[in-house]
Protein backbone atom coordinates (compact mmCIF):
# COMPACT_ATOMS: atom_id res chain seq x y z
CA UNK A 1 0.00 0.00 0.00
CA UNK A 2 1.17 3.52 -0.72
CA UNK A 3 0.71 6.36 1.68
CA UNK A 4 -2.08 7.83 -0.47
CA UNK A 5 -4.25 4.73 -0.34
CA UNK A 6 -6.81 4.17 2.38
CA UNK A 7 -6.68 0.76 3.95
CA UNK A 8 -10.07 -0.89 3.91
CA UNK A 9 -9.39 -3.79 6.25
CA UNK A 10 -11.01 -6.04 3.62
CA UNK A 11 -9.70 -9.14 1.89
CA UNK A 12 -11.45 -10.28 -1.30
CA UNK A 13 -12.03 -13.85 -2.42
CA UNK A 14 -14.03 -15.75 -5.03
CA UNK A 15 -17.15 -17.37 -3.63
CA UNK A 16 -19.77 -16.84 -0.95
CA UNK A 17 -19.31 -16.47 2.78
CA UNK A 18 -18.44 -19.90 4.13
CA UNK A 19 -16.47 -20.98 1.07
CA UNK A 20 -13.07 -22.63 1.53
CA UNK A 21 -11.57 -19.39 0.20
CA UNK A 22 -13.27 -17.59 3.07
CA UNK A 23 -11.77 -20.17 5.44
CA UNK A 24 -8.32 -19.37 4.02
CA UNK A 25 -8.90 -15.66 4.69
CA UNK A 26 -9.98 -16.31 8.26
CA UNK A 27 -7.03 -18.61 8.98
CA UNK A 28 -4.35 -16.31 7.57
CA UNK A 29 -5.86 -12.89 8.30
CA UNK A 30 -8.30 -13.33 11.21
CA UNK A 31 -8.50 -9.57 11.82
CA UNK A 32 -9.55 -8.68 8.26
CA UNK A 33 -13.13 -8.57 7.01
CA UNK A 34 -14.01 -10.97 4.16
CA UNK A 35 -15.14 -9.44 0.86
CA UNK A 36 -16.90 -12.15 -1.22
CA UNK A 37 -16.84 -11.80 -5.02
CA UNK A 38 -18.68 -13.75 -7.71
CA UNK A 39 -15.58 -14.38 -9.88
CA UNK A 40 -11.79 -14.44 -9.67
CA UNK A 41 -11.75 -11.41 -11.95
CA UNK A 42 -13.95 -9.50 -9.52
CA UNK A 43 -11.79 -10.52 -6.53
CA UNK A 44 -8.66 -9.28 -8.30
CA UNK A 45 -10.35 -6.11 -9.53
CA UNK A 46 -11.45 -5.28 -5.98
CA UNK A 47 -7.79 -5.12 -4.98
CA UNK A 48 -6.79 -3.19 -8.10
CA UNK A 49 -9.45 -0.54 -7.45
CA UNK A 50 -8.60 -0.26 -3.77
CA UNK A 51 -11.92 -1.70 -2.59
CA UNK A 52 -9.95 -4.41 -0.75
CA UNK A 53 -6.42 -4.42 0.63
CA UNK A 54 -5.65 -8.03 -0.30
CA UNK A 55 -7.03 -10.82 -2.45
CA UNK A 56 -7.03 -14.53 -1.49
CA UNK A 57 -6.90 -16.43 -4.78
CA UNK A 58 -7.09 -20.22 -5.18
CA UNK A 59 -4.48 -21.40 -7.69
CA UNK A 60 -4.28 -25.19 -7.41
CA UNK A 61 -5.69 -28.26 -5.73
CA UNK A 62 -3.81 -31.44 -4.89
CA UNK A 63 -6.55 -33.58 -6.45
CA UNK A 64 -7.72 -31.52 -9.42
CA UNK A 65 -4.60 -29.58 -10.40
CA UNK A 66 -4.43 -25.87 -11.20
CA UNK A 67 -7.47 -23.65 -11.11
CA UNK A 68 -8.50 -22.78 -14.66
CA UNK A 69 -7.76 -19.27 -15.95
CA UNK A 70 -6.13 -17.96 -12.77
CA UNK A 71 -2.61 -17.93 -14.20
CA UNK A 72 -3.94 -16.07 -17.21
CA UNK A 73 -5.26 -13.38 -14.87
CA UNK A 74 -2.08 -12.95 -12.81
CA UNK A 75 0.16 -11.16 -15.36
CA UNK A 76 -2.67 -8.87 -16.43
CA UNK A 77 -3.68 -7.93 -12.91
CA UNK A 78 -0.77 -5.65 -12.08
CA UNK A 79 -0.82 -7.14 -8.58
CA UNK A 80 1.95 -8.92 -6.73
CA UNK A 81 2.06 -12.11 -4.67
CA UNK A 82 2.84 -11.37 -1.02
CA UNK A 83 1.99 -14.70 0.61
CA UNK A 84 0.63 -18.21 0.27
CA UNK A 85 -1.70 -20.35 2.33
CA UNK A 86 -2.83 -23.99 2.19
CA UNK A 87 -6.27 -25.20 3.25
CA UNK A 88 -6.93 -28.84 4.00
CA UNK A 89 -10.31 -29.46 2.34
CA UNK A 90 -12.44 -31.18 4.96
CA UNK A 91 -15.96 -31.92 3.70
CA UNK A 92 -18.80 -32.02 6.20
CA UNK A 93 -22.44 -33.08 5.91
CA UNK A 94 -24.50 -30.13 7.13
CA UNK A 95 -28.20 -30.37 8.02
CA UNK A 96 -30.90 -28.09 9.35
CA UNK A 97 -31.10 -27.83 13.16
CA UNK A 98 -32.51 -30.99 14.68
CA UNK A 99 -31.90 -33.15 11.61
CA UNK A 100 -30.17 -36.52 12.00
CA UNK A 101 -27.96 -38.40 9.58
CA UNK A 102 -30.67 -41.02 9.01
CA UNK A 103 -33.08 -38.25 7.90
CA UNK A 104 -30.90 -37.19 4.95
CA UNK A 105 -31.93 -38.39 1.49
CA UNK A 106 -30.13 -35.81 -0.68
CA UNK A 107 -26.91 -33.82 -0.37
CA UNK A 108 -26.25 -30.62 -2.31
CA UNK A 109 -22.88 -29.13 -3.22
CA UNK A 110 -20.58 -28.14 -6.05
CA UNK A 111 -20.06 -31.01 -8.47
CA UNK A 112 -16.37 -31.25 -7.53
CA UNK A 113 -17.14 -31.79 -3.85
CA UNK A 114 -19.86 -34.31 -4.67
CA UNK A 115 -17.25 -36.34 -6.52
CA UNK A 116 -14.90 -36.21 -3.55
CA UNK A 117 -17.20 -38.06 -1.13
CA UNK A 118 -18.85 -40.71 -3.29
CA UNK A 119 -18.00 -43.50 -0.84
CA UNK A 120 -19.82 -41.82 2.04
CA UNK A 121 -22.87 -40.90 -0.05
CA UNK A 122 -23.13 -44.42 -1.46
CA UNK A 123 -22.75 -46.01 1.96
CA UNK A 124 -25.69 -44.03 3.35
CA UNK A 125 -27.82 -44.11 0.20
CA UNK A 126 -27.71 -40.33 -0.19
CA UNK A 127 -28.43 -38.89 -3.65
CA UNK A 128 -26.05 -36.12 -4.80
CA UNK A 129 -27.64 -32.85 -5.95
CA UNK A 130 -25.54 -30.33 -7.89
CA UNK A 131 -25.44 -26.82 -6.48
CA UNK A 132 -23.73 -23.66 -7.71
CA UNK A 133 -20.97 -23.87 -5.08
CA UNK A 134 -20.29 -25.23 -1.60
CA UNK A 135 -21.26 -22.25 0.55
CA UNK A 136 -24.20 -21.40 -1.69
CA UNK A 137 -25.47 -24.94 -1.28
CA UNK A 138 -25.24 -24.63 2.51
CA UNK A 139 -27.22 -21.41 2.34
CA UNK A 140 -29.84 -23.07 0.12
CA UNK A 141 -30.21 -25.95 2.59
CA UNK A 142 -30.76 -23.48 5.42
CA UNK A 143 -33.38 -21.60 3.39
CA UNK A 144 -35.31 -24.75 2.42
CA UNK A 145 -35.41 -26.04 6.01
CA UNK A 146 -35.91 -29.66 4.92
CA UNK A 147 -34.33 -32.33 7.14
CA UNK A 148 -34.08 -34.67 4.13
CA UNK A 149 -31.74 -32.24 2.32
CA UNK A 150 -28.19 -31.64 3.54
CA UNK A 151 -25.23 -29.67 2.22
CA UNK A 152 -21.59 -30.62 1.72
CA UNK A 153 -19.34 -27.77 2.77
CA UNK A 154 -16.91 -26.44 5.36
CA UNK A 155 -17.73 -26.22 9.06
CA UNK A 156 -17.42 -22.46 8.60
CA UNK A 157 -20.38 -22.56 6.20
CA UNK A 158 -22.40 -24.46 8.79
CA UNK A 159 -21.51 -21.85 11.39
CA UNK A 160 -22.54 -18.96 9.12
CA UNK A 161 -25.83 -20.44 7.91
CA UNK A 162 -26.90 -22.02 11.20
CA UNK A 163 -26.58 -25.66 10.16
CA UNK A 164 -25.65 -28.68 12.28
CA UNK A 165 -22.69 -30.89 11.41
CA UNK A 166 -24.20 -34.35 10.88
CA UNK A 167 -20.92 -35.99 9.80
CA UNK A 168 -17.38 -34.58 9.78
CA UNK A 169 -14.54 -35.11 7.33
CA UNK A 170 -16.36 -37.43 4.94
CA UNK A 171 -14.06 -36.84 1.96
CA UNK A 172 -12.71 -39.93 0.17
CA UNK A 173 -9.15 -38.55 -0.17
CA UNK A 174 -7.51 -37.71 3.14
CA UNK A 175 -4.91 -35.36 1.68
CA UNK A 176 -7.04 -33.06 -0.48
CA UNK A 177 -5.50 -29.59 -0.15
CA UNK A 178 -5.98 -26.27 -1.94
CA UNK A 179 -3.22 -23.69 -2.30
CA UNK A 180 -4.04 -20.00 -2.23
CA UNK A 181 -1.86 -17.01 -3.04
CA UNK A 182 -2.32 -13.59 -1.47
CA UNK A 183 -2.34 -10.67 -3.92
CA UNK A 184 -1.61 -7.03 -3.10
CA UNK A 185 -1.30 -3.81 -5.12
CA UNK A 186 2.41 -3.58 -4.46
CA UNK A 187 4.85 -6.35 -3.83
CA UNK A 188 7.11 -5.82 -0.86
CA UNK A 189 10.62 -7.11 -1.45
CA UNK A 190 11.41 -8.58 1.95
CA UNK A 191 14.99 -8.76 3.08
CA UNK A 192 16.64 -12.19 2.93
CA UNK A 193 16.28 -13.80 6.32
CA UNK A 194 16.59 -17.09 8.13
CA UNK A 195 12.95 -17.83 7.23
CA UNK A 196 12.64 -19.84 3.99
CA UNK A 197 11.37 -17.74 1.08
CA UNK A 198 9.64 -18.37 -2.25
CA UNK A 199 10.00 -16.46 -5.51
CA UNK A 200 7.31 -16.55 -8.24
CA UNK A 201 7.95 -15.24 -11.73
CA UNK A 202 6.75 -15.22 -15.35
CA UNK A 203 8.96 -15.55 -18.41
CA UNK A 204 8.96 -16.17 -22.14
CA UNK A 205 11.90 -17.88 -23.79
CA UNK A 206 13.65 -16.45 -26.83
CA UNK A 207 12.97 -18.11 -30.17
CA UNK A 208 16.24 -20.04 -30.35
CA UNK A 209 16.93 -23.79 -30.32
CA UNK A 210 16.77 -25.44 -26.87
CA UNK A 211 16.07 -22.08 -25.20
CA UNK A 212 13.93 -23.57 -22.40
CA UNK A 213 16.46 -26.31 -21.72
CA UNK A 214 19.27 -23.78 -21.50
CA UNK A 215 17.22 -21.38 -19.39
CA UNK A 216 16.44 -24.08 -16.85
CA UNK A 217 20.06 -25.16 -16.69
CA UNK A 218 21.01 -22.23 -14.49
CA UNK A 219 18.74 -23.43 -11.70
CA UNK A 220 20.18 -26.93 -11.81
CA UNK A 221 23.82 -25.86 -11.88
CA UNK A 222 23.28 -23.40 -9.02
CA UNK A 223 21.39 -25.90 -6.88
CA UNK A 224 18.13 -23.91 -6.83
CA UNK A 225 15.01 -26.00 -6.25
CA UNK A 226 12.25 -25.19 -8.75
CA UNK A 227 8.93 -26.20 -7.20
CA UNK A 228 6.71 -25.28 -10.16
CA UNK A 229 6.95 -24.79 -13.91
CA UNK A 230 3.75 -24.40 -15.92
CA UNK A 231 3.22 -23.26 -19.49
CA UNK A 232 0.22 -21.74 -21.20
CA UNK A 233 -0.46 -20.02 -24.49
CA UNK A 234 -0.97 -16.27 -24.65
CA UNK A 235 -2.56 -13.85 -27.09
CA UNK A 236 -4.40 -16.68 -28.85
CA UNK A 237 -1.18 -17.92 -30.42
CA UNK A 238 0.09 -21.48 -30.64
CA UNK A 239 3.68 -20.24 -30.70
CA UNK A 240 3.68 -17.61 -27.94
CA UNK A 241 4.12 -19.60 -24.76
CA UNK A 242 4.47 -18.05 -21.32
CA UNK A 243 5.83 -19.88 -18.30
CA UNK A 244 4.92 -19.48 -14.66
CA UNK A 245 7.61 -20.72 -12.29
CA UNK A 246 8.37 -20.80 -8.58
CA UNK A 247 11.64 -21.47 -6.83
CA UNK A 248 12.85 -21.84 -3.28
CA UNK A 249 14.81 -18.80 -2.16
CA UNK A 250 15.10 -15.02 -2.45
CA UNK A 251 16.33 -13.17 -5.58
CA UNK A 252 19.17 -11.73 -3.51
CA UNK A 253 20.40 -15.18 -2.53
CA UNK A 254 23.61 -15.66 -4.54
CA UNK A 255 22.51 -18.95 -6.11
CA UNK A 256 19.05 -17.63 -7.05
CA UNK A 257 20.54 -14.40 -8.40
CA UNK A 258 22.92 -16.33 -10.67
CA UNK A 259 20.12 -18.61 -11.88
CA UNK A 260 17.84 -15.66 -12.69
CA UNK A 261 20.65 -13.87 -14.47
CA UNK A 262 21.23 -16.90 -16.68
CA UNK A 263 17.48 -17.27 -17.24
CA UNK A 264 17.22 -13.66 -18.36
CA UNK A 265 19.80 -14.25 -21.08
CA UNK A 266 17.55 -16.83 -22.75
CA UNK A 267 14.23 -15.01 -22.28
CA UNK A 268 12.42 -12.28 -24.17
CA UNK A 269 10.66 -11.21 -20.95
CA UNK A 270 11.06 -11.92 -17.25
CA UNK A 271 8.83 -10.55 -14.48
CA UNK A 272 9.04 -11.25 -10.76
CA UNK A 273 5.48 -11.68 -9.49
CA UNK A 274 6.31 -12.00 -5.84
CA UNK A 275 8.81 -12.80 -3.10
CA UNK A 276 7.21 -14.07 0.09
CA UNK A 277 7.70 -16.39 3.07
CA UNK A 278 7.22 -20.07 2.42
CA UNK A 279 4.06 -21.40 4.05
CA UNK A 280 4.42 -23.44 7.23
CA UNK A 281 2.47 -26.14 5.42
CA UNK A 282 5.49 -26.70 3.14
CA UNK A 283 7.78 -26.98 6.13
CA UNK A 284 5.78 -29.63 8.00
Amino acid sequence: MTGTQTKTGLISFQGELGAYSHQACREMYPNMEPFPCATFEAAIEAVRKGNADLGMIAVENSTYGRVADVHQLLPESGLRIVGEHFVRVHINLLGVPGAKLEDVREAMSHTVLLGQCREFLNAYGITPVTGADTAGSARAVAEKGNAALAGLASELAGEIYGLDVLARHIEDAQNNTTRFIVMAPEGLMPEPSARPMMTSFLFRVRNIPAALYKAMGGFATNGVNMTKLESYMTDGSFTATQFFAEVDGHPDDPAVARALEELEYFTSSLEILGVYPKSKFRLE
